[in-house]
């Protein structure tokens, strides 16, 4: 029987070519490409109005709530004026009416404005549908072309780079002006 004497650098050799081979299997088997879902939603007449119908509620209301405080700062600035007039009771009572008037402004910018306030349930409402519908388009996608991950390019932390080639920004588009 014959021996086969393999040699150190032979060893070393066949190890890379098998780890070499194993990773770029397992680099062909998995499928990416990348949306810029931002482009994607720009593009949607439905988003774009929903988007100024928001900007508009939003100007609407600060413009509301910078009433409020011109209010507020005028209350202040009488008081001013009139304080040496005042009793002391007078006094405490319009600060008090004047930290409470404070305090309705900052609510009502709160429920305007807040993490869960109308802008946000606003935005929900209208927004929302849309982007599921993007998302669902996304998803349709990936499972008839095979593809393992698409990334969202236009994200803070979505992609850093991302190669022409991958990006299907315009089959997405396509697909919603087929729908």
């Amino acid at each position: 029987m014959d021996t086969v004497i393999i040699t150190k650098a032979a060893r070393k050799t066949i190890l890379a070519s098998v780890l070499t081979l194993a990773f770029a299997f397992t680099m062909q088997a998995q499928r990416i490409a990348c949306v810029d879902v931002n482009k994607v939603l720009e593009s949607i007449q439905e988003y774009q109005g929903s988007q100024q119908e928001l900007d508009n509620l939003a100007t609407k209301w600060r413009q509301e709530i910078a009433q409020e405080y011109d209010v507020i700062k005028g209350m202040y600035n009488k008081y001013q004026a009139e304080q040496v007039l005042l009793s002391d009771e007078a006094r405490r009572q319009r600060e008090e009416e004047i930290m409470n008037k404070e305090k309705e402004v900052r609510d009502l910018q709160k429920t305007k404005f807040g993490p869960e306030g109308a802008l946000f349930q606003k935005r929900q409402e209208l927004v929302r549908p849309i982007q599921d519908k993007v998302y669902a388009a996304i998803e349709a996608y990936a499972q008839e072309r095979g593809y393992d991950f698409i990334f969202d390019k236009s994200g803070a932390a979505g992609m850093i780079f991302s190669s022409a080639q991958h990006d299907k920004t315009s089959d997405i588009l396509d697909r919603l002006k087929k729908k």
